[in-house]
């Protein structure tokens, strides 16, 4: 196995995995996961052919894997919507509490749209690549990413673009918000 590249691939691999799954210790689990199961299924992996993709095809399997196993146990317990209790939730006022929060918003977006935005915006992958690692067609992946790009973009300007509207132009409608 000295042949095999793998370590290169780990910087990419906990970079990816960080921003999927919004927190450290979290991201350093799927990645040793990862790593796990490549050494383990290392006969499975084709020489010649591109041992990224590979690798993030792993991850994204093994995450996907654990996102349907958090759904059942949560299904069993009782969840709660952060957005029902959001007025219960009190920060401290600070500069930075005020800046954009591109972490928060991306965590918010459905994982099948935020593993694509990832893998082409953060880990510079073709449509091509990214269908191939997730196992969906490439016009899936440019929907889902063009979905994923609007609902991004909607989250980062918020309420307060909303705000900065209505107050240039009161007579305009508050905008509007899905009902469940």
């Amino acid at each position: 196995m000295t042949d095999f590249p793998l370590t290169e691939h780990i910087p990419s691999l906990r970079r990816y995995a960080r921003a999927l799954t919004g927190d450290a210790w979290t991201a350093d689990d799927l990645v040793q996961d990862t790593l796990e199961r490549a050494c383990a299924k290392w006969r499975l992996w084709t020489a010649g052919s591109d041992l990224r993709t590979w690798l993030f095809t792993l991850m994204h399997n093994i995450f996907a894997n654990q996102v349907r196993s958090a759904v059942r146990q949560r299904a069993a317990g009782t969840a709660v919507n952060v957005d029902d209790v959001e007025h219960e939730l009190v920060a401290p006022e600070s500069a930075a509490s005020q800046s954009l929060d591109l972490q928060r918003c991306l965590m918010r977006l459905p994982e099948d749209q935020r593993a694509v935005l990832l893998l082409v915006s953060l880990e510079d992958l073709s449509y091509e690549e990214v269908a191939k690692i997730i196992g969906i067609p490439m016009g899936t992946v440019m929907s889902r990413l063009s979905r994923a790009r609007t609902r991004l973009r909607e989250l980062m300007e918020g309420p307060a673009a909303a705000g900065t509207v209505r107050a240039i132009h009161p007579e305009s409608p508050a905008p509007l918000r899905r009902l469940k």
